[in-house]
This record gives structure tokens, C-alpha cells and sequence, in this order.
């Protein structure tokens, strides 16, 4: 399948998609097993688990996409890009629908947040494990907080943020409450993280979608 420009140039952004797409999923695969390995998956509850769940499949989703979407591009296969859009159309209704229940349940899902960090802090403080240092490191430097004490923490300082500015320090909060104000004060921004990993979808879709159609007619 023999492209003209512009499917040449749809195809160029694509992969620049699939990268995206594969770093994303990679690191949902690697936090899902990560979440899963370091809590003990059937030490948790309900919520927990279905959250990790969720994660993971997402990203195995992502991953899925990147591979399919590559192969399709450098085999020029239609049966692969149309497997790609598919997969994509699915991705992106599931990410609205993510969006909308995490939105509407914010409470519940901040809860199952601060359970999960919870269970991660007490067991890193039994047993030091490399494995829960790092998943308290994704929480402390995506959040900018410090453990259950904020800038008192005492016990995993080792894992937060370095902070140099005294005003900084002052102002680190706990990351109890950091992710309960994540889903009330900032619950629009998450909504709107949902929103724009669903329009990148929609572009990523577009893009395999005129791959298909843009064939150069002189082949």
C-alpha cells in the first residue's frame, strides 16, 4: 500500500503517537505491577484492587495500540491499522468513561488513593524494601508531598522531595491530604487530564484512519 504525501506525513505522526503511547502504557504496566507486587495484592480492598486493575489494563491497552500501530505502519498493512483505529476507538471511550467515574465517585476514589498509600508507607516502615521506596517515590514526587506528617515526617524523608527554600519546607502537606485535595480542589484538572488523553486518542485515530484512505493512486 503505496502512500501519497499527506499519508506520509499521517504516518510520521503516528509514530510520533506510538512512542508516546508506549512510554505511557509501559509506565501504567510497570506502576499497576509495581502497585500489585509491593501492597500484596489480596492484602487490599475491594477499591484497591480494582484501581490497580484498571491501571494495568490500561496500560496493556496502550501497549497493545503502540505495537499494533507500528507493525501497521512499517508493513503498511491495512488489517493491522484497522485493528489499530478499533483498538484506539475503544482506548479513548474508556478513558471518557474513566474520566466521568473517577469525577463523579472523587470521593470514593480518593479514599482508595490514600488506603493504597497508606498500606505502601507501613510497609516500607516494617520492612524497607527497595520496591515500596520506589512506589513512594512515584507518590511523594507526583503529588509534592512528604509521608502522613508533611514537613514533620520523620520516618521516609529519604523518599520525598528535596527542598532547599525554607518557604518550601513550610509548605510541604502530607500526602493524605494532598491526594484528598487532588480530587476536590483540583478536580476539574483531573477531568481535564482525562479529556486530553482522550483528544490525543481521537488525533491518533484520525491519523490511522487517513493512513487507510490516502493511498497514492499512482501505485
Amino acid at each position: 500500500m503505496a502512500l501519497d504525501v499527506h499519508g506520509q506525513f499521517c504516518k510520521l505522526l503516528l509514530e510520533f503517537f506510538n512512542i508516546i503511547f508506549a512510554m505511557v502504557g509501559f509506565g501504567m504496566v510497570s506502576l499497576g505491577l509495581c502497585g500489585s507486587q509491593t501492597c500484596g495484592f489480596f492484602n487490599l480492598d475491594l477499591n484497591s484492587q480494582m484501581l490497580i486493575i484498571g491501571v494495568f489494563a490500561a496500560g496493556a491497552l496502550m501497549l497493545l495500540v503502540a505495537i499494533v500501530g507500528h507493525v501497521g505502519m512499517y508493513s503498511e498493512s491495512r488489517e493491522a491499522l484497522e485493528i489499530v483505529s478499533v483498538l484506539l476507538v475503544v482506548l479513548c471511550a474508556a478513558e471518557i468513561g474513566a474520566g466521568v467515574l473517577a469525577f463523579v465517585n472523587k470521593d470514593k476514589v480518593a479514599r482508595s488513593l490514600s488506603t493504597l498509600y497508606k498500606t505502601v508507607y507501613m510497609q516500607y516502615m516494617n520492612k524497607r524494601d527497595q520496591r515500596q521506596a520506589i512506589a513512594l517515590h512515584i507518590f511523594h514526587y507526583t503529588l509534592n508531598c512528604c509521608g502522613m506528617g508533611g514537613m514533620l515526617e520523620p520516618f521516609v524523608r529519604d523518599t520525598c522531595p528535596k527542598k532547599s527554600e525554607f518557604w518550601d519546607v513550610l509548605n510541604t502537606s502530607s500526602c493524605v491530604t494532598a491526594i484528598s485535595n487532588l480530587f476536590d480542589s483540583n478536580a476539574p484538572i483531573v477531568w481535564g487530564f482525562f479529556i486530553g488523553i482522550a483528544v490525543l486518542l481521537i488525533v491518533a485515530c484520525y491519523l490511522s484512519h487517513s493512513i487507510l484512505v490516502n493511498e497514492d493512486p499512482r501505485s
